[in-house]
């Protein structure tokens, strides 16, 4: 079914169902929604819309039973442009090897999402003093174990209650697809994909971090400090991905390009970071020794990624390697060699994209 669904999707071999599309098909600011990876801890639960209900709970001063239709009478309906990452995207690049689904570095994509703000439900439900944290349950199981969750993350209060953050109930136009969390999803620009709770039918307001499945112990957490493969740490010494890095993707050329000496190479893709804004990007097509500025285009809002293109004129013959590298406005830079962690999130590396010039 996946095969007539989404063509051009790679399955990876797990239990759970993950998937990622090739680059070139992630070369519109928009991905459709046939193009966009799949990323599962456990089993694609069957999802009714017109049956769903989404509780509210926990440290509220009134908890509530919203339907869908209820939510869409009540609140406002906003779209919100976004980049969604699963943090562990470009994990095949680590070396050694960690632990992890190997994803390249297809699972990512940008969309429209549509839904009601999660501030204002939340503020209709009464958010006591003592609420510092969400937690977001669904029901999706461990394949392994199907008395347990598969994932049941959360939200600090202050992103919760952030302005782009929604309970999603579109995407790209459409009813959201059960493969992306329909009928309701949590939209959380910036922060990692595992953040964004799909099949959202339980929010519960916490007096502490939200301690659910996948939230502790490293899962999703990066080290507050370098580390090299084999050191010892203790989990104190790992912090939750509140941030997506800044990056980004050449979607062209395809690896293994020629292009004739004396011809141009176009060279094109996007850019894109978390809660801090981009400064600029830069490309080179000779494996680094030479770099010229990108301009970046306009993008569809604060979290949608920005696309840049250039040329290159070719004048010998010989081996090329294409590179870009994104900025933010910290001055955060894009590193030219894997930044190695134990779990292998939040690869930034520049990517390398490798052709040559021939005699035409």
């Amino acid at each position: 079914m996946l095969r007539l669904l989404k063509p051009g999707l790679y399955v990876h071999d797990d239990e759970a169902l993950n998937a990622e599309p090739t680059l070139e098909l992630l070369s519109e600011p928009i991905t459709p929604i046939d193009a966009f990876f799949i990323r599962n801890n456990g089993d694609v639960p069957e999802a009714g819309g017109r049956d769903w209900t989404l509780t509210i709970d926990g440290e509220v001063e009134r908890p509530a039973l919203w339907t869908l239709a209820g939510l869409r009478e009540k609140f406002e309906t906003v779209t919100v442009t976004a980049v969604l990452e699963c943090a562990g995207n470009g994990r095949s690049q680590f070396s050694p090897a960690t632990d992890g689904l190997p994803w390249r570095l297809g699972a990512v994509g940008c969309a429209r999402w549509t839904g009601v703000r999660l501030r204002d439900v939340l503020e209709h439900a009464g958010l006591k003093e003592s609420a510092v944290y969400t937690g977001h349950y669904a029901p999706d199981r461990l394949l392994a174990d199907p008395s347990r969750p598969a994932l049941s993350r959360g939200l600090p209060v202050a992103k919760a209650l952030a302005p782009e953050t929604l309970i999603a109930f579109a995407m790209n136009g459409e009813p959201l697809p059960r493969l992306h969390g329909g009928p309701l999803r949590i939209v959380a620009p910036g922060f990692p994909g595992s953040a964004w709770q799909k099949w959202l039918d339980r929010i519960t307001l916490r007096p502490h971090e939200h301690d659910g499945e996948k939230m502790c112990g490293t899962n999703y957490r990066m080290p507050v400090r370098p580390v090299r493969p084999g050191e010892p740490l203790d989990t104190s010494e790992f912090a939750v991905i509140t941030d997506m890095p800044v990056k980004s993707l050449i979607t062209a050329p395809a690896p293994g390009f020629t292009v004739p000496v004396g011809g141009r190479l176009k060279v094109s893709g996007f850019a894109w970071s978390g809660a801090i804004p981009l400064a600029g990007a830069r490309a080179s097509c000779d494996g680094g020794a030479n770099w010229c500025e990108v301009a970046l285009e306009e993008g569809e809002g604060p979290f949608a990624w920005r696309r840049f293109s250039t040329t290159f004129e070719i004048g010998q013959a010989g081996p090329l390697v294409v590179l870009a590298q994104a900025r933010d406005v910290q001055g955060n830079v894009q590193p030219l060699e894997v930044e190695w962690n134990p779990r292998g999130y939040c690869n930034n590396q520049v990517q390398r994209v490798s052709g040559a010039a021939v005699a035409a």
